[in-house]
């Protein structure tokens, strides 16, 4: 719809001038006059859209936590939406960021709802978080649903962290370790193998073993490097299709002790997700959706995707969600105890926590398993590298005794 900047004297005298949205130019001015404006000044003019910098991965969840925590804190003490959104603009450091809500607030001023302002900026404010504030301003409890709404993204970054402690310690360890043994039997190796040429004895089985080893990577050095990066990128470009995350994500959710942890990461961020929406009045189907978008895993998600079909078909969420034979057996029967009882948003509440609970727990394990399995799993590589190297030695020494 297009802008008009306008310019009028109210009742009392007073010059006053803003943008406002219409269809036409007499439907802007029919709203003026509504407002006992008399217009003085009204001419088409363009939406401004600030120049975002270009970023990756969007604005991080723990700055859209703070904002929205002061933005409900604001809103309970009884100011004004602009003026909130002007307080927390001149306050934001990041540029981008402060540009989104700078815009977000011209928006408001120009008659857009702030769920459809906030629509426009998808590197900040995500369908789930779009979709609720409409739900609160809908119902008129839009500071409550911005409550909600950090109280959910709080917990969210929190099992966010979680994942990546799980995982990133095991990668790179794995990573360093096979980054060392690389550079050992690129450039260590072949100072032993020019040692042991000039004694001109035969060397041991392991030694040998090492030595050809040690050629092949200096033979292929740059190939491999080159296999590896391509591997990587071909890899994550395949996960990106259809076909490619299923499999992966499959994959994932099979291997030992890391699936169970992924897979009560999901659980929880399902029940917290569907009960915040839920709780705030979105409709069912909906929740749903938002819900299987937002779980991380296509798995997941195709099974969400499932039940919201059958949902829209008039049946129960718990007897498709146990058809799907992904979730846990435990939080269907609770989710139908939910249904039953009325109170679906609590019984999905109480079983997030419980899961987000559960994966406290696995991931505090899994640090203190993972830990001396890779000591193991590198001394006994290098130690196999060292007693290679130091056997055509004993074997020398043992002749000169």
């Amino acid at each position: 719809m297009p802008n008009f900047a306008w310019k009028g004297r109210t009742r009392t005298g007073k010059i006053e001038e803003g943008v406002l949205i219409a269809d036409t130019k007499d439907a802007a001015s029919a709203i003026l006059r509504r407002q006992q404006i008399q217009v003085t000044s009204l001419r088409p003019k363009e939406a401004r859209i600030p120049l975002l910098p270009k970023i990756g991965g969007g604005i991080k969840s723990e700055k859209v936590a703070i904002f929205t925590r002061q933005f409900s804190v604001m809103l309970d003490a009884g100011l004004p939406l602009v003026q909130c959104l002007e307080i927390l603009g001149g306050q934001e450091e990041h540029k981008v960021f402060k540009a989104i809500i700078d815009a977000v607030r011209s928006d408001v001023e120009s008659g857009s709802s702030l769920a459809e302002a906030m629509r426009r900026h998808p590197s900040a404010f995500d369908n789930l978080y779009v979709n609720m504030i409409a739900a609160g301003e809908a119902g008129g409890i839009l500071d409550i649903i911005l409550q909600r709404l950090s109280g959910y993204i709080e917990k969210a970054v929190k099992l966010k962290n979680q994942v990546k402690s799980a995982l990133m310690y095991p990668v790179s360890v794995i990573l360093i370790a096979n980054g060392v043994l690389f550079i050992i039997l690129w450039k260590v190796i072949p100072v032993f193998e020019q040692m042991f040429a000039g004694m001109g004895a035969q060397l041991p089985y392991l030694t040998r073993v090492v030595i050809d080893t040690s050629d092949f990577i200096n033979s292929y050095a740059l190939w491999i490097i080159g296999l590896l990066i391509l591997g990587s990128v071909a890899l994550r470009e395949w996960h990106k299709t259809y076909r490619g995350a299923r499999v992966l994500d499959r994959l994932m959710l099979n291997i030992p002790i890391i699936g169970a942890l992924l897979l009560k990461i999901a659980v929880a961020r399902f029940c917290r997700t569907l009960s915040t929406l839920t709780a705030s009045g979105v409709p069912i189907l909906d929740g749903l959706e938002i819900t299987a978008k937002t779980s991380g895993n296509t798995i997941i998600e195709d099974a969400v995707m499932d039940v919201r079909k059958s949902v829209e078909e008039g049946k129960t969420i718990s007897a498709p969600l146990i058809e799907t034979k992904v979730f846990p057996l435990m939080v269907c029967q609770m989710i139908s105890v939910g249904e039953q009882t009325g109170a679906l948003d609590q019984m999905l509440s109480k079983i997030a926590d419980f899961y987000e609970d559960e994966v406290d727990t696995a991931v505090n394990g899994l640090m203190k398993l993972i830990e001396p399995l890779m000591i193991v799993f590198l001394g006994g590589i290098i130690g196999v590298i060292v007693i290679a190297m130091y056997l055509p030695m004993f074997a020398m020494f043992s002749k000169i005794g």
